[in-house]
């Protein structure tokens, strides 16, 4: 399981042990235990948290403004648009 700093709980970790699973979680900068995680296996879920976090920036789609699910869906994309228009520069 991917998880980011925030799921950095004994209470979460011990659960997962108990179920099987791996969990690949960064640890907290406090911890006394400090468990090796590849990064390699944490870039991809940063970046798409990252992604997600560039939408939030615009207003309509933080605050689910429009409430037609296409209009929404819609909003999205042209949000997507141009923060993929903004960081590959210029079409012409």
């Amino acid at each position: 399981m991917l998880g980011d700093q925030g799921y950095d709980a004994d209470v979460i970790l011990g659960d997962l042990e108990v179920r099987g699973v791996t969990a690949v979680i960064p640890p907290n900068g406090g911890c006394k235990v400090q468990p090796i995680i590849g990064r390699h296996l944490c870039a991809p879920r940063n970046l798409v948290e990252r992604g997600f976090n560039k939408l939030k920036h615009f207003r309509g789609v933080a605050t689910r403004y429009d409430k037609n699910p296409d209009d929404c869906v819609a909003g999205v994309k042209f949000a997507s648009a141009r923060i993929w228009m903004r960081f590959n520069g210029s079409m012409a």
